[in-house]
């Protein structure tokens, strides 16, 4: 994914669709076409005793009174019911809260799937019953590109977003065969459809609870994708790519985005002592070191910009084992010593590969003190 190409998913955008995915996790009506349904089965706690919770969900943005009839899809209750107690459980409302940011995001990214296409367009024309017939065809095809969209987005963003809560669970038997693509709302009715089925039949506790999720979601990405193979006009949702920047989740056609979850990077300090070779490099890399950390943090300035001799990009030129790293490890090792005076947090991060071009032979590192104090 080229990260210079990506668009921003506006999180206000995201944000207005809280109360939809909110509903559809409530409660929603769904007769499958496709998929199985799971053995009914009624799980009597204790007898005598009611099995409806007299609590209140406390969860934040997920308080509410249920409207969904009790023989609909009602997801919320499922999740809530899997952790075996009268209130929900740490990882139900984890899990509830990341469906619902996944369900939210699929939307958002929908409708900008939709204007891309054109299919907003040509839904207010249908809205009007002014839609010709020839173009009927067109109209269909479009709404499964953003069915699909939606289904890929969501399933994707649910995995990204409890990826950090994966436990070494592993649950066989998981499906999504209901992926319909007739419009995105029926799309994500079947896929959630589906979800309730697999947590019935495999949700038993908090772990088996976040494992048929991620599951699920892994089995929906896959089938998603393996459709979106042979639709047409697909180019509208493969052809862009956004980012959502609270989540830092990127979203590039029906790629599954990863979450990293190795040990945190570290770098080897050089001192200035320590590097031999070019003086001039040497001296230049040592004076920017010292003109990074004069940045005044109260007047959120640095006297070497406003006097025009701080220099903003360093490039380190020459061929492999020339010491160009060298450079890079002494600056950063002279940058944490003098925050370490200072009393500033210091940290640094490597660049994308995505910011290699066609000159530079290794991605760059680039230290910088923090800015929080």
């Amino acid at each position: 994914m080229d990260a210079r190409n990506e668009m921003e998913l506006p999180e206000a955008e995201i944000r207005a669709h809280y109360p939809q995915a909110l509903s559809l996790l409530t409660g929603f009506e769904h007769a499958p076409r496709l998929g199985k349904s799971a053995p009914a089965t009624q799980v009597e706690r204790s007898p005598g005793i009611r099995t409806t919770r007299r609590f209140r969900s406390t969860t934040p943005g997920l308080a509410g009174r249920s409207t969904a009839r009790a023989e609909g899809t009602q997801l919320l209750q499922r999740i809530e019911d899997a952790g075996g107690d009268e209130l929900p459980t740490p990882a139900a409302a984890t899990v509830t809260r990341a469906l619902r940011r996944a369900i939210a995001i699929a939307l958002a990214v929908a409708g900008e799937v939709a204007a891309r296409s054109g299919a907003a367009e040509l839904k207010r024309t249908n809205l009007e019953s002014r839609l010709p017939a020839d173009r009927h065809r067109e109209f269909a095809e479009l709404l499964a590109v953003e069915s699909l969209a939606a289904l890929s987005v969501m399933a994707n963003a649910a995995a990204f977003l409890l990826a950090e809560h994966a436990g070494s669970h592993g649950i066989e038997g998981i499906t999504s065969d209901e992926v319909l693509t007739d419009n995105p709302l029926a799309a994500l009715q079947g896929a959630l459809w589906e979800l309730d089925q697999n947590l019935a039949r495999h949700a038993k506790d908090d772990e088996t609870l976040i494992a048929t999720v991620l599951g699920w979601a892994e089995a929906l990405s896959s089938a998603t994708a393996s459709r979106g193979e042979t639709a047409a006009r697909i180019g509208a949702f493969t052809g862009a790519s956004w980012r959502v920047e609270a989540d830092d989740f990127p979203i590039a056609g029906f790629s599954p985005a990863t979450k990293s979850r190795g040990p945190a990077l570290t770098m080897a300090f050089k001192k200035p002592e320590e590097v031999i070779g070019n003086a001039i490099a040497k001296h230049q890399a040592m004076r920017l070191a010292r003109m990074v950390v004069a940045y005044d943090f109260e007047r959120m300035s640095n006297p070497f910009v406003e006097l025009g001799g701080f220099v903003f990009t360093f490039l380190g030129d020459g061929r492999p084992g020339t010491g160009k790293t060298t450079l890079i490890q002494m600056m950063a090792g002279m940058i944490n010593d003098y925050c370490m005076v200072a009393g500033y947090p210091f940290r640094y991060r490597n660049l994308s590969v995505d910011n290699i071009d066609s000159y530079q032979a290794n991605p760059a590192r680039m230290p910088a003190p923090s800015s929080t104090r």
